[in-house]
């Protein structure tokens, strides 16, 4: 039996992931806005602080895995996206770091998005602003966006900058050096309440569905659960900061060619 974090723990993926952890017999703390063991509002400054020590309370100070699922999404404000789906991740990965180090063997997957690579004009500055752990920057740089794209690039660009981050961070000392597998799924689109508000909304839904997705149409938070699974099993531990696009085809539809880039040692 072990023990395992799962932020978003209420509804969608976290929702899933847990049902499936928990039916195996193992403890799951959730964290979430409501119907969790840890309510708090990864938004906040105060409310990650909350989530972290209670969670390390929960836990006894040895954890076996974390999933961090929390996550909002377009249309709400681009300053929440930023807040949650960045901030909220990140305070989570580094705060619980110690306990997954207490662990003989941990495994962690961050949520990515294949946002990350089909979102045009993320800004530059916005990634460095999230990896500098800037927040008041990274919120005006989202905030001089228009309604609703601010929500559309914070989306993008805070799943760029966790991806990123946990890419540096998985080959560290302080992780794998630690025993500790840090890895990211990048689902496409899932019948989850994040993209059910997206697809209600006048500009944000018909994008949305013009997303097209080569093996037949969003999937269900049930399948991407089962790959995280997966990935928090020892049989994932020769992954080491690797991004895992499930997403249906659309990431390659879109840019088949731009991935794998061959490497070039640049002057």
């Amino acid at each position: 039996m072990a023990t395992y974090v799962v932020s978003g723990s209420a509804s969608g993926i976290g929702a899933s992931t847990r049902s499936r952890l928990e039916a195996a017999g193992h403890v799951v703390v959730g964290i979430d806005l409501h119907d969790a063991e840890v309510v708090a509002d990864l938004s906040t400054v105060e409310g990650r602080a909350h989530a972290v020590s209670a969670s390390l309370d929960l836990c006894h100070g040895s954890l076996d895995g974390l999933v961090t699922a929390a996550g909002v999404g377009p249309p709400v404000s681009g300053a929440l996206v930023a807040g949650v789906d960045y901030f909220g991740s990140h305070c989570l990965l580094e705060g619980l770091r110690p306990a997954l180090a207490a662990a003989p063997h941990a495994h962690v997957v961050q949520i990515g998005s294949n946002s990350t690579t089909i979102t045009p004009d993320i800004p530059e500055d916005l990634i460095e602003a999230f990896l500098d752990g800037d927040e008041r920057r990274a919120i005006e740089l989202v905030t001089e966006v228009p309604e609703p794209f601010d929500s559309i690039i914070a989306y993008g660009g805070a799943k760029l900058a966790i991806t990123r981050w946990c890419r540096r961070a998985a080959v560290s000392q302080d992780w794998i050096g630690s025993g500790i597998n840090l890895n990211v799924i990048a689902p496409g689109a899932v019948l989850t309440p994040l993209l059910e508000g997206g697809r209600d909304h006048e500009v944000v839904g018909p994008l949305m569905e013009s997303l097209p997705i080569p093996t037949g149409g969003p999937t269900n938070p049930d399948l991407i659960a089962e790959w995280i699974v997966f990935m928090l099993s020892p049989a994932a531990r020769f992954a080491c900061g690797s991004v895992v696009f499930v997403d249906g085809g659309s990431d390659a539809l879109i840019r088949p060619d731009a991935w794998p880039d061959g490497f070039q040692v640049r002057g």
